[in-house]
């Protein structure tokens, strides 16, 4: 009787033992509660077509009234902090095709040269030229690529910046008469703008982290994308 109760036991035991949930989740992959959280913003009001979409990192996040620098225009803001072109390229279907554009401004590449000493600008370029091509699948809109800026914190990365800026430059120059874009795609030059005549990047236009913009910075940005705008 006693080896029944123990079998008998020891089988409630396992039973327990199986029946336990399993606990383990699967992780979301990068900034998903960032793309959520536009969702969640369309559903309560969703942006007009024939907009102008900017998509990229924190340079555009933190521009939050960029509206207002920009009165003529209807602007679609999707930039996401911390973001690179890979991240760009993952959520493409949810930041860029839902809005259809008319003109898209894409800011993003320096978080991939932060990201790791290992990316090159080379590798930057391929992957703008990847989200380029992505991004011709289902648009004609035309694509105004803003330059890396000149972040103090981020002067050992200058070179890299610039030579990926310049092939960037030069890619959209020449991929207009491949994809028969109606008006010019653009690579715009903040960078040296943002510098002082001996070469080094302009204190007064950065936040305290001298990663940021200030007004002042984002103040040469409106005066250098507004001739480039759609209206």
């Amino acid at each position: 009787m006693k080896y029944i109760l123990y079998i008998f036991t020891c089988f409630l035991l396992a039973c327990n033992t199986n029946s336990e949930p399993d606990t383990k989740t699967v992780a979301s992959p990068p900034f998903w509660k960032d793309i959520q959280n536009f969702k969640k913003q369309d559903s309560i009001s969703f942006p007009p077509k024939n907009a102008i979409l900017l998509i990229g990192s924190s340079s555009f996040t933190k521009w939050t009234d960029v509206q207002a620098y920009f009165p003529g225009y209807t602007i679609i803001n999707r930039g996401f902090g911390g973001s690179t072109l890979l991240d760009q390229i993952r959520y493409a279907n949810d930041i860029i095709f839902p809005y259809e554009p008319k003109q898209i401004v894409v800011y993003c590449g320096e978080n991939d040269l932060a990201s790791s000493d290992t990316v090159s600008a080379a590798m930057v370029v391929e992957r703008f030229k990847q989200l380029y091509q992505i991004i011709r699948t289902k648009s004609k809109a035309p694509i105004l690529y803003i330059s890396m800026k000149p972040s103090p914190s981020r002067r050992h990365l200058f070179q890299k910046m610039r030579e990926a800026n310049q092939s960037i430059a030069l890619f959209l120059s020449q991929s207009d008469i491949l994809h028969s874009v109606t008006s010019k795609n653009i690579c715009i030059d903040v960078h040296q703008k943002m510098l002082t005549t001996a070469g080094e990047p302009i204190p007064e236009l950065f936040l305290a982290d001298s990663l940021h913009m200030n007004a002042k910075g984002y103040a040469i940005w409106k005066k250098e994308i507004e001739p480039y705008l759609i209206k």
